[in-house]
């Protein structure tokens, strides 16, 4: 039997198709529903983390909310014990929930759970990490400063972090990249200072530290990272785009040591780009291979300075349906390029490149398509990743899937933002103020449901279900005024903030997540969840989180922010118990490979493979294994 809330929301649909008129008055474009993706086939398991429980105990002026991650792998069956110094506190085993609140424990109170299947009570996990005081420091150490070759001093800040297991433990460690403060846009000119990453494990050891070198510019849009388990080995590598005297995190320079391309205004318009693997455990540069695409003529990508041609994205995707592959791209305003490679037995295997000026796509519209970042997701149901690249996407086997010609934005959401439909849905804003302001589009085929009239640069935009009051996922974007539904009809006030969300209270609603704060969205106002304490945001008005997403605990999604001094990162938790069991958004691969594209340029929030919100079904199991 059909739930009657999926025939009020088709309803809600076709009449707002039949009331077109009304919406185009209103500044709204309804241009068809599009048709539905085709039907899923039978899905194959796909190579997730074998992760440990990532047990956490968050202190409370109650007590402690203690919370585990119910794994890809556990039997649907699966319920829980939790142990205090190897007493049980639990009554009666958990079934229902991943989280447990202990009234009345101390801070300190040491916890283990065990998982029981078929009845029978497993192994203790490992110790659960304790959020004394709401949040838990990794120590990080900052870089020294320098000075630039025209006098100009630096340091460094702690900016954009990414998680993997490096070293096979089943513990995520943490990738941080440290930006200095003289990191530029690519349309600033200047020198930079350079950018360093680090591997650290959550107790704040530095496994290793990789400088990138005076010949990667620092930037937004110059360092993109990828953290993943490519080969299956059970510990993750680390991909990035690297040059001469690029050193890796054993002290071994790749090229030149003595190479130095920066032109006197600070940019690197010559030299060879190497794309490098990493090892997750050591730093060390396991291989180098020429970037794709190659710079080649600068002016080829749109202007002469140096702009253009050094935006680059990265991400990954399950190209085969079954294991990962890298995404390295370059190019969004003209000339656009992906090159998808395999890292298998020790050595780069490139998959396909997929470029808009080949004879395959020239005239086709796939130029100047791209946004400030990409999202990955099986948006045909053919069990295999699709890349969406702003206003275009890329089948799995490298051929170009769509493109809806309305050019470049700065912000995209895909994800299962409308439960009534099968499939993904797409929303997107643009920047050019000739495009329409807002689209919401079907991944599938490239359909625009319905747009927003062109007006401005629109900067940022949200989708997510942050209210109950409407069905499905709310969309809005900077230069909007309400949020509106999935046939565009606006259904009540703008939030507070169009940046971040987080899974962040009890319910599955999503909260505002903004600068060094959580919000509660309301129709009449926003109510102060979390502020963080002694921390800052990143990169400049993005005012974005060094990482965000289901890091430990249950699904809930954590939030990791540099201190003020740049001395740790500050890791946020919920304290909030929640009635409602999830698989940790971990082993759903589309999450997963979210949070590993979050770095890549203007940082957006992951999003699962289903809908997870208000009236959602029983969340779906993943089919998963691991190495």
């Amino acid at each position: 039997m059909q739930h009657p809330r999926k025939h009020r929301r088709r309803r809600a649909v076709l009449s707002a198709v039949t009331a077109a008129a009304a919406l185009v008055a209103a500044g709204l474009t309804t241009l068809t529903t599009g048709t539905p993706p085709m039907a899923p086939v039978a899905a194959t398991a796909r190579q997730v983390e074998a992760l440990d429980r990532g047990v956490v105990s968050v202190h409370t002026d109650s007590g402690n909310l203690v919370s585990w991650r119910w794994l890809g792998t556990d039997p649907d069956s699966v319920s829980f014990n939790v142990y205090r110094a190897g007493t049980k506190v639990n009554p009666t085993p958990v079934t229902g929930s991943t989280n447990y609140f202990h009234a009345g424990a101390p801070a300190q109170a040491d916890y283990t759970v065990r998982a029981v299947v078929g009845g029978v009570e497993q192994a203790d996990s490992g110790h659960a990490i304790q959020f004394r005081t709401g949040y838990k420091d990794v120590p990080v150490t900052p870089p020294a400063g320098g000075t630039t070759p025209d006098g100009v001093a630096y340091t460094y800040e702690a900016n954009d972090a990414s998680v993997g297991d490096l070293d096979g433990d089943g513990d995520l460690d943490i990738v941080l990249k440290w930006q200095p403060t003289n990191a530029k846009d690519n349309s600033q000119s200047g020198y930079t200072g350079n950018t360093f990453v680090d591997g650290v494990t959550l107790d704040g050891t530095r496994l290793w530290r990789v400088d990138l070198g005076r010949n990667i510019r620092s930037g937004a849009h110059y360092t993109q990272f990828q953290v993943y388990d490519y080969d299956g080995d059970g510990r993750a590598e680390l991909a990035m785009r690297t040059a001469d005297a690029t050193v890796d995190g054993t002290g071994t320079v790749i090229g030149n040591s003595s190479a130095d391309y920066r032109n006197s205004s600070g940019y690197v318009l010559s030299g060879p780009e190497f794309l490098t693997m990493f090892d997750g455990r050591t730093g060390r540069a396991m291989q180098s291979v020429d970037y794709v695409p190659a710079r080649g003529t600068v002016s080829s990508w749109g202007d002469s300075y140096g702009n253009r041609v050094d935006r680059f994205l990265a991400g990954t995707a399950y190209l085969d349906g079954s294991r990962p592959s890298l995404i390295m791209a370059r190019g969004y305003y003209t000339r656009t390029v992906l090159a998808a490679w395999d890292w298998r037995g020790g050595a780069f295997t490139r998959r396909w490149t997929f470029d808009s000026s080949s004879s395959t796509n020239t005239g086709k519209g796939y130029d100047g398509q791209g946004s400030h970042s990409l999202s990955v997701g099986d948006v045909d149901g053919d069990g295999k990743d699709e890349i969406v690249y702003g206003a275009m996407a890329v089948d799995d086997n490298g051929s170009g899937l769509w493109t809806t010609k309305t050019g470049h934005g700065d912000a995209q959401h895909l994800g299962d933002l409308d439960p009534s439909h099968p499939g993904l849905e797409y929303f997107k804003v643009s920047e050019s103020s000739g495009q329409p302001a807002e689209l919401y589009i079907n991944p599938s085929n490239g359909t625009v449901n319905w747009q927003l009239a062109a007006c401005c640069d629109n900067g940022r935009g949200v989708a997510g279900d942050i209210w109950a009051g409407n069905a499905g996922a709310e969309v809005w974007s900077a230069s909007d005024s309400a949020i509106r539904d999935e046939a565009g009809a606006t259904k009540g006030r703008e939030p507070s903030s169009v940046n971040f969300l987080s899974w962040w209270d009890g319910d599955t609603t999503r909260e505002l997540l903004d600068g060094t704060h959580i919000d509660k969205y309301g129709t009449s106002s926003d109510t102060r969840l979390l502020t963080g304490s002694g921390v800052h945001s990143n990169n400049s008005t993005k005012a974005t989180p060094s990482l965000s997403g289901d890091l430990l605990g249950d699904w809930r999604e954590e939030v990791v922010w540099p201190t003020s001094d740049n001395t740790a990162l500050r890791i946020y938790s919920t304290p909030y118990e929640t009635t409602t069991r999830i698989t940790t958004l971990l082993h759903d691969p589309m999450y997963r490979t979210a949070l590993a594209w979050q770095n890549t340029a203007y940082n957006q929030p992951p999003h699962p493979s289903f809908y997870i919100g208000a009236g959602m079904p029983t969340a779906p199991r993943p089919v998963v294994y691991t190495p």
